[in-house]
């Protein structure tokens, strides 16, 4: 598939001579080409490769440099990220480089892969020789170029500016690029590479760490702060500090200073909607609905009515022809006939047909009659419900013997859940007397019953959680009132130590003698002693939580501001339950406040980031020591004219915390002048293609037959000469 990017093809291509050369800036951030003689480049993108593939067919797509991110979404980028051919400044990926040169001749305008145009490529200080003789090689094979030379960015950079009298022929380069940084003296216009100094840290790494301090800042907007957005904000709100310790005291101390200086970046963030209180007519609209759906929920109810009382009407009258057909058999007949219909007796039809009249009569609505009441009683009387429960085990047949287990235990389960709703109706009817009874406190004196109720409240919960923590901790406290750590057996209750008495006891005396246990039916009273059941210290605290339950719920209906005390041994306070709140525009805001100088601090103490190497202001020290020449008036001025090119010098208060911190390593009164690139980004091409437009730039080339001659040893000995 062709390339995809939005870079416009050049149309002019064969318009230029074949001696008009081809300026190209090779650098580890963005890659810059364009002709000879100009004074901007044609082509500029971002040094990068990516090659996903597509969702739909599977074929390999190849994006270089800048694309648009909507693109993507028909790519998948899983196995396939964005890759750069440097490493540290350093060409090292040739197959990388190839597309990134194919790109740049084809948006250049170039017909096929045949440049028939000279090319002066910029390259790092000091460049290995296998990789220049690695680009040369690709250049003359792959391109067909007819010659090639090399030269240094920063070095362009310099005789550009000096050309238009912005730093003097003796000086020094500080350029802080995307991965590294390089100190370069000069002296007479020309480089003195034994006196060059590199660090390996540039806008790569402060980028790098400004990602990282946001993404621990604000960990939930992590999808927000990708590559491209940091490194904008970090070239909008990044600086220098004058004084890095003093300006990290300024945010520390969060003065008025420092909140002036903090930058806010504002992320989309759409407000919830305003609830607005209906209108009259859209509350006489629900109401309506809601009267119709009312309406249409009665009719469907009384209709299942209907139709219940008439399948009852139906059932009731065949077990009543069931009856009348029952009294015309004779007795020998009736269990055949009682078999064929389902039945085990008379008494069962009688009983179905006395449920299905209550039932009758529940679904019309129809009041219950003192008849019916004694007919209800008689049908649950034990006589007719449960027949064989009273007759003799002897007297009955092996499946009755079955069918009287049946009844006993369904009596039994039955008499049970009598009792107990017995039991809660006396206890609902208990609950009812004591709320009215302080419903009429209440209403005699409200001020006098509320305190009353407080203070009940207080004595109750008092003596509730006393209970719960002499369960937990035991009877025992350690003279201040609080019960302290007792063993397991001071923790159990009366009956508790009752029984591990019993147990005990009977575990003595049997092992006298023979064990007798259980010969006599007095031993077997030990069990119900022993029984959980009789454990009358546990019947106290139920009683007395479910009166404080009460206490509370009465006191939540009288006083609204009444707020319950916690449970004794409850995990967490009610102060620290986390609480939902709505999102903010505050919740979708990014500040940068001590990030915007901690950054690029980096680039003068790298130990910052973990990179145990020198810093700007240290490197230019020992760029200077490191010249073969021992001149204090030579050192004067080269520490006159310092030049700052590159990406990365573009922070505000570079040159002044530069020349600040060069002033520190020279002795006092010593010269000192820092002076920033006219335009640090791109006069390192603008320089080459001045240089280029020259009538000498042709004895700066070798050629296509002079790297087949004499191949990379001619190489090894090129040097670029930039004094025209």
């Amino acid at each position: 598939m062709p390339f995809i990017s939005q870079i416009h093809r050049q149309a002019d291509y064969n318009f230029f001579p074949s001696s008009t050369p081809i300026v190209v800036d090779n650098g580890a951030s963005y890659f810059r080409v364009g002709w000879a003689g100009e004074t901007d480049p044609r082509v500029i993108f971002r040094n990068i490769v990516q090659r996903p593939r597509h969702k739909a067919t599977g074929e390999t797509v190849t994006i270089v440099g800048d694309h648009d991110p909507a693109l993507l979404k028909y790519f998948d980028c899983t196995r396939s990220g964005p890759r750069s051919a440097f490493d540290s400044n350093v060409v090292y990926q040739f197959e990388i480089m190839e597309y990134v040169l194919d790109f740049a001749f084809d948006r250049l305008g170039a017909n096929g892969s045949q440049i028939d145009h000279p090319i002066l490529m910029t390259e790092c200080v000091c460049n290995p020789v296998h990789s220049r003789s690695k680009m040369a090689e690709l250049l003359f094979e792959t391109y067909g170029v007819p010659s090639v030379a090399f030269g240094v960015d920063a070095a362009f950079s310099y005789k550009y500016n000096q050309q238009h009298g912005v730093c003097g022929k003796d000086g020094l380069a500080v350029c802080p690029g995307f991965t590294t940084t390089h100190v370069i003296p000069f002296i007479d216009g020309e480089p003195i590479y034994k006196g060059c100094c590199r660090t390996n840290i540039g806008g790569f790494h402060v980028t790098d760490y400004l990602k990282q301090l946001l993404s621990l800042k604000y960990p939930h907007h992590l999808n927000r702060l990708t590559w491209e957005k940091v490194e904008d904000l970090k070239m909008e709100h990044c600086y220098i500090a004058p004084n890095y310790a003093s300006e990290a005291r300024l945010f520390q101390k969060g003065t008025k200073e420092a909140e002036e200086k903090t930058r806010c970046w504002q992320l989309d963030w759409t407000p919830p909607p305003v609830e607005e209180p209906p209108s009259e007519e859209e509350i006489a609209r629900k109401a309506a609905i809601k009267e119709r759906q009312g309406q249409r929920l009665r009719e469907m109810a009384e209709a299942k009515r209907s139709s219940r009382i008439n399948e009852l009407e139906n059932e009731l009258r065949g077990l009543e022809f069931l009856l009348q057909q029952l009294d015309q058999v004779t007795e020998d007949e009736i269990p055949s006939f009682l078999k064929e219909t389902g039945y085990v007796s008379r008494q069962e039809i009688e009983s179905s047909v006395t449920k299905i009249m209550q039932s009758l009569r529940k679904a019309k609505g129809e009041p219950k009659s003192e008849q019916f009441e004694v007919e209800e009683k008689t049908d649950s009387s034990t006589n007719e419900k449960y027949p064989l429960v009273n007759i003799p085990d002897n007297m009955l047949t092996p499946e009755q013997l079955k069918e009287k287990r049946r009844q006993l235990f369904l009596k039994t389960t039955s008499d049970g859940r009598q009792r107990a709703k017995q039991k809660r109706y006396e206890e609902e009817l208990e609950r009812e007397r004591k709320n009215q009874l302080d419903e009429a406190k209440r209403l005699e004196n409200p001020e006098l019953y509320l305190e009353q109720m407080h203070v009940k409240y207080k004595e109750m919960s008092e003596k509730v959680e006393q209970r719960k923590r002499l369960k937990i901790n035991g009877n025992h406290s350690n003279g201040n009132g609080v019960s302290g750590g007792v063993g397991r057996g001071e923790r159990l209750n009366t009956a508790q130590r009752e029984r591990m008495r019993l147990l005990t006891t009977a575990a003595f005396d049997r092992g006298k003698g023979e064990d007798t246990f259980g010969a006599k039916d007095e031993d077997w009273q030990l069990y119900k002693l022993m029984s959980k059941d009789n454990d009358d210290d546990d019947e106290g605290p139920d009683e007395d939580e479910a009166e404080l339950a009460r206490i509370v719920s009465r006191l939540q209906e009288i006083d609204p501001a009444f707020v319950p005390k916690q449970e004794v041994g409850s995990s967490q306070p009610a102060s620290e339950i986390p609480q939902i709140r709505p999102l903010t525009k505050e919740d979708f805001q990014i500040l940068l406040g001590v990030e915007r100088f901690r950054c690029p601090e980096i680039l003068f103490h790298p130990n910052l980031v973990g990179i145990d190497q020198a810093g700007l202001d240290e490197m230019a020290g020992v760029s200077i020591r490191r010249l073969p020449f021992n001149d204090d008036t030579l050192v004067e001025r080269l520490t006159s004219s310092i030049l700052l090119t590159g990406g990365s010098c573009l922070y505000p208060g570079m040159a002044e915390r530069l020349e600040a911190g060069v002033r520190m390593i020279r002795p006092c009164g010593s010269p000192i002048k820092v002076v920033r690139a006219l335009d640090p980004v791109y006069d390192a091409w603008r320089g080459a293609s001045n240089y280029a437009a020259t009538f000498q730039f042709p004895h700066q080339t070798f050629s296509r037959m002079d790297y087949y001659e004499k191949g990379e040893d001619w190489l090894r000995e090129y040097k670029f000469r930039y004094t025209l």
